[in-house]
């Protein structure tokens, strides 16, 4: 994919700018700039919705499902307007970007009729059960459980580290349908609703002072027997799609994200004298490089038409932007100096500290970094699979 986009999506990136504007200029101008998942949680539902009823949520989804059938360089345009608008973060991206698309393309019709139009709509809000305490980057090694019982999936177990569960309506788990399975076999794709006595969520406070993340306990929870995506003992399968779905156009959105958080920390450089230092002009430029170089990155992945078939420039992308994110932030810090430690409040923070705070995660979630190695070495190298311990049931 070229790193430039034809003249005639000129028009069409001028009509997204334009709506974006005049939304966030409007009626949810109190939300531009929202970075958080945490804050104004009806007031970004009803934005949500907005972005649904203009059929901008889901660009990239068939029109019968909600979307308006956009290439994929019209949903990179959107996902950089975007961000370069300054829109609040999406409390609804998992539904959106991970849990819409594997039921787009490993759903049943009946499934696709029920959750797409809801998501699309802005309606539902979507977590992700995968991590567990003891399977968090060996996802394999997933211990909730779920077996049939009179037509309905009975579910127990624990998730952690989910995102967004105490806001949301629904949750697509990872769990070991057959008991005696091991490893990758035996898994199962469950779509579960949030809203029953056998779901508890407790928040976990992050350094930030918010708590985004998640531990999700089922206790005899329920879904529907129809509510498995694929067959039992196909969970692997489908998981891996979800995955691949994470590096779809979004990351170029993201890097937009990134680089208004670049130049905010150049402005500040400039103001407060940090600019005249040679080593910081210079950790600057190498930062601006480091941007230059991801979205060469994510066009060149986003190249890939197979959603199947994993292309090897995408198993380098997720290490790459956490370190290179991770450095813009300890980057900011030493631009900001002594400043950037002090908050208004508990954990109140501004955007760059904040920023750092967070991107400390970001070398630890989806995989940690040394584990976002073994995948490289493994998956797109070929390199013999490092010794694993042995599992126990």
């Amino acid at each position: 994919m070229s790193r430039d986009f034809a003249p005639e999506l000129a028009g069409f990136r001028q009509e997204v700018a334009q709506w974006l504007d005049e939304q966030l200029s409007g009626p949810f101008a109190h939300l531009r700039g929202l970075n958080n998942h945490v804050d104004l949680i009806p007031e970004r539902r009803e934005w949500e919705a907005a972005l649904g009823k203009a059929r901008w949520g889901c660009i990239g989804w068939p029109e019968q499902w909600g979307g308006r059938g956009a290439s994929i360089e019209e949903q990179v345009i959107f996902a950089e307007e975007y961000a370069r608008a300054k829109a609040p973060s999406r409390i609804g991206h998992i539904g959106i970007e991970l849990a819409g698309p594997t039921i787009l393309l490993h759903g049943t019709e009946k499934q696709k009729q029920q959750f797409l139009p809801a998501i699309a709509a802005g309606q539902d809000i979507w977590c992700q059960g995968y991590s567990e305490p003891n399977a968090g980057s060996d996802l394999s090694n997933v211990r909730t459980t779920a077996w049939l019982k009179d037509g309905r999936w009975i579910i127990n177990g624990q998730k952690v580290w989910t995102s967004m569960a105490q806001f949301s309506d629904w949750v697509f788990v990872i769990c070991r349908a057959d008991s005696g399975s091991q490893g990758a076999s035996g898994l199962a794709y469950l779509l579960v609703p949030m809203n029953q006595k056998g779901v508890t969520v407790r928040p976990i406070r992050q350094m930030t002072g918010e708590a985004e993340f998640n531990e999700v306990f089922f206790d005899n929870a329920e879904t529907a027997a129809e509510n498995i995506v694929g067959q039992p003992g196909e969970g692997w399968k489908v998981a891996m799609s979800t995955l691949a779905f994470e590096r779809g156009v979004s990351t170029l959105g993201q890097q937009m994200q990134f680089r208004n958080e670049l130049e905010e920390l150049v402005a500040l450089a400039k103001a407060n004298g940090a600019a005249r230092s040679p080593m910081i002009r210079q950790r600057l430029a190498k930062a601006h490089v480091g941007l230059t170089v991801m979205r060469a990155s994510a066009l060149r992945m986003l190249a890939n038409d197979d959603p199947e078939k994993t292309p090897a420039s995408a198993y380098t992308y997720k290490l790459y932007w956490a370190l290179w994110h991770r450095n813009l932030g300890e980057l900011a810090m030493d631009v900001q100096g002594l400043s950037g430690q002090i908050g208004t409040g508990e954990a109140d923070f501004g955007s760059l500290t904040h920023m750092h705070l967070m991107s400390r995660s970001e070398t630890i979630y989806a995989g940690t970094n040394q584990i976002q190695r073994n995948i490289i070495a493994e998956r797109a190298l070929g390199l013999p699979r490092e010794a694993r311990g042995v599992q126990h049931a």
